[in-house]
């Protein structure tokens, strides 16, 4: 399954329209898609460009600072949203927590904003251009057995999840996937989008409750103090397993055979590397 190119060059042009919008105006939604859209530039860049020149890494760096600004913001509208949504009484921990998060929020937000002014973006616009002009990605990449491969990296321990290697899932799991999406549209890549943003989104759900009540921590204490830290500790547990449950159904459903990875044209004897990685996955 070739690369899309003219699909792999958009990616440099939503980045370029949602760099200008989120210039504007850094609301929820514009800072996600700044975020996204500039891990799938970097994405690009780094794993399906061969051999990068210079430019092309440094426009990599001068992307991931901007993302992480942007991450910084976007993981405490998540943590919001989230803890607007958790029910508990008395509420006045819960209040406090609040106003924390949004307190936080203006500072990265305006950290930002300074990042996105009018010349940065202007020139910021003009490298992003450039560089969809000049990526050369080879013809003979295949993004789907790539991801693959990215993924089965991680499968080969067989130790008990950690926090941080299922955490470790979710950043792999997100490049992979944003590999996959630049194949030809193709039946055969679909499950695979699908599996590893299912995980990734299971995962990241996880992640945040997990920040937030480290943070509620640092405020109120232990679980013995806080009944908010209690309630809000029970429930990333309750993630945390359904995290590694989401894992493990990854690595079963990325076998290969049971969503038609590898074309019954293109089995032989001699390995594919879809197949080695999908084994991998499947370990």
């Amino acid at each position: 399954m070739p690369v899309n190119q003219q699909q792999s060059r958009d990616v440099f042009q939503k980045l370029g329209r949602q760099l200008t919008k989120a210039a504007k105006k850094t609301s929820p939604e514009n800072v996600h898609k700044l975020r996204t859209n500039s891990r799938r530039v970097e994405t690009v860049l780094d794993r399906l460009v061969p051999a990068p020149d210079r430019s092309t890494k440094n426009l990599v760096k001068v992307l991931s600072k901007l993302r992480k600004k942007a991450g910084k913001v976007r993981d405490l509208d998540v943590q919001t949203a989230a803890l607007r949504g958790l029910k508990i009484s008395p509420s006045a921990q819960k209040t406090q927590l609040l106003r924390s998060l949004c307190s936080k929020r203006e500072q990265r937000e305006k950290k930002l904003s300074k990042s996105l002014d009018k010349q940065t973006v202007r020139d910021l616009g003009q490298r992003l251009k450039r560089a969809a002009r000049r990526i050369e990605i080879p013809e003979g990449m295949e993004p789907l057995s790539a991801a693959l491969q990215e993924f089965a990296k991680l499968g080969q321990d067989r130790a008990p999840l950690s926090a941080e290697k299922l955490h470790q899932y979710r950043i792999t799991g997100k490049q992979a996937r944003y590999v996959a999406e630049m194949a030809e549209r193709n039946p055969e890549a679909e499950p695979v989008i699908d599996q590893l943003k299912r995980m990734q989104d299971v995962i990241g759900d996880w992640h945040d409750w997990l920040t937030l009540t480290e943070r509620a921590e640092k405020l109120f204490g232990g679980v013995k103090s806080s009944p908010l830290v209690a309630a809000m500790r029970n429930l990333t547990r309750a993630k945390f397993r359904q995290g590694v449950d989401a894992v493990a159904e990854a690595k079963n459903a990325l076998a290969g055979e049971k969503i038609g990875l590898i074309p019954a044209s293109r089995k032989s004897s001699r390995k594919t590397p879809a197949q080695t990685a999908s084994r991998a996955a499947a370990a």
